[in-house]
C-alpha cells in the first residue's frame, strides 16, 4: 500500500502524530510520503501559516481563545466557514500532486488538509480513501464540514460529541491518538534515570510547555523550587522556545535542569514522578501512554481547555487553574504513590496505547488498490 500523510506545523502535535503513523506504516512494509500541502504553493506560505499560529499561541493566548470561540459560534451558521473557503485555493495544487503520484490512502492529522480533500471530493475529483486523525479530545470547529471516509478519534467516550456535530457514526473509529513506540515501551526507571543523569533517590518533577514552550513556565518553576527545591529534582523542557530557555536559565541558574528541544522526551516522561504541562492533545497522550502522573496547567484557551476537562473528568490528570493557589496541593496529592498509581490505571483504562498500529490495521483492512 502507498499512503500519503498530510500535516501542518501549527504546533508540534499534528506533526508528531503524523510521524508516528508514518513510522508504523513503513515498519509494516508500506510506502509512505509525508507532506505539508502548503509547501506545494511555496515554502513561504507554509512557514507563514505555521508561524502565525505559534506566535498567537505563545504571545496572545487570550486572542487565540477568542478566535476559537468565534469559530465555535460560526459553526452554527448554515454556510461554509472561512477556513473552508480559504482552503479551496489549495485544491488545484494538491490535485495535481495526487495525480502525479500513486496513493492508495490519504491520512491527515490536521483540519486544513481535510478541508482541501473535502473540496476535491465534492468536485468529484479522483481521491483515494481518506482518513482524518483528531489530535485533540474534542470535535474542533469545522471538523463537521469535512467529508472524509473515516474519522479516527482519541477515545470511545468522545463518540457522542463527534456524532452530535454531524459526523456519521459509521465513519467514526475510536482508535486513539498515535504516538511513537518509545513512549509506551516499558523500561526500568532506574536504567532511564542513569542514562539521563538523574538521581535515583529523589523525586523528579518534569515541567514543559509543549513543543512551542507555551504557558506560565517560569511561575510554575518558581513555585516548585520554593516548595520542593531541596527534596526533588526539577527538570524544565522549553521546547523550541529559545527565549523561554534563556529566561529560565537566567532566573534559576543552577537550581534546576533546563533543556530546550529534546528528542528524549519519552525517557524524561518515564523517569519522572510527576509531569506538569499545558494540556496539548499529543503531549497529554504521550504522558498517559508512558504511565506518568499528570498535572495540567495554563491551557491555551480553546481545544486545550477541552483536553484538560476530558483528562480530569476521567481521572487521568489533575487540572490546576491557579498556580499560586492550587499547584502545590496538586503536587502533594500526586507525590503520594497510591494516588499516582490510581491515575495511571485510569490512563490505561481510557486510552489505547498503540494507536498507530491500530490505525495501520484499519488502513490494511480497508485497503483498495487505486488505479
Amino acid at each position: 500500500m502507498d499512503a500519503l500523510m498530510l500535516t501542518c506545523g501549527t504546533g508540534g502535535g499534528h506533526n508528531s502524530a503524523c510521524a508516528a503513523v508514518a513510522e508504523a506504516m513503513a515498519a509494516r512494509g508500506h510506502g509512505v510520503r509525508t507532506l505539508n500541502p502548503y509547501t506545494l504553493k511555496n515554502d513561504q506560505v507554509a512557514e507563514v501559516i505555521d508561524k502565525a499560529y505559534i506566535l498567537l499561541a505563545q504571545k496572545a493566548p487570550s486572542a487565540f481563545g477568542a478566535v476559537y470561540k468565534l469559530g465555535n459560534a460560526y459553526r452554527e451558521l448554515p454556510f461554509p466557514s472561512p477556513v473552508y473557503q480559504i482552503n479551496r485555493q489549495m485544491e488545484p495544487v494538491l490535485e495535481r500532486y495526487i495525480e502525479e503520484h500513486h496513493f492508495d490512502a490519504i491520512v491527515t492529522t490536521h483540519l486544513f488538509p481535510a478541508e482541501i480533500l473535502t473540496n476535491m471530493k465534492r468536485r468529484e475529483k479522483n481521491v483515494p480513501r481518506t482518513y482524518f486523525i483528531a489530535t485533540d479530545y474534542t470535535c474542533i470547529p469545522f471538523t463537521e464540514e469535512t467529508d472524509l471516509d473515516r474519522y479516527i478519534i482519541p477515545a470511545r467516550e468522545l463518540t457522542e460529541e463527534f456524532a452530535a456535530r454531524g459526523i456519521d457514526r459509521e465513519r467514526i473509529r475510536p482508535l486513539g491518538i498515535p504516538v511513537r513506540p518509545p513512549f509506551y515501551r516499558k523500561e526500568c526507571r532506574d536504567v532511564i534515570r542513569a542514562r539521563l543523569g538523574l538521581p535515583r533517590d529523589k523525586k523528579v518533577i518534569l515541567v514543559a510547555g509543549g513543543s512551542i514552550g507555551a504557558g506560565h513556565i517560569q511561575q510554575a518553576v518558581r513555585i516548585l523550587l520554593d516548595r520542593y527545591g531541596d527534596s526533588a529534582e526539577i527538570v524544565v523542557v522549553c521546547g523550541s522556545n529559545r527565549k523561554l530557555e534563556e529566561q529560565v536559565r537566567k532566573s534559576f541558574d543552577g537550581q534546576c535542569t533546563v533543556l530546550g528541544f529534546t528528542d528524549q522526551m519519552a525517557d524524561y516522561l518515564k523517569a519522572c514522578d510527576l509531569y506538569l504541562s499545558k494540556p496539548g492533545g499529543l503531549s497529554s497522550t504521550e504522558a498517559a501512554v508512558a504511565g506518568t502522573a499528570l498535572i495540567h496547567i495554563t491551557p491555551i484557551p480553546g481545544c486545550e481547555t477541552s483536553n484538560m476537562h476530558f483528562f480530569a473528568e476521567n481521572g487521568m490528570s489533575l487540572a490546576v487553574t491557579s498556580l499560586e493557589h492550587e499547584l502545590t496541593d496538586a503536587c502533594d496529592r500526586l507525590l503520594d504513590r497510591t494516588a499516582r498509581e490510581k491515575m495511571i490505571e485510569a490512563q490505561r483504562r481510557v486510552l489505547p496505547a498503540d494507536a498507530a498500529a491500530a490505525i495501520c490495521g484499519l488502513l490494511e483492512e480497508e485497503y483498495e488498490p487505486s488505479i
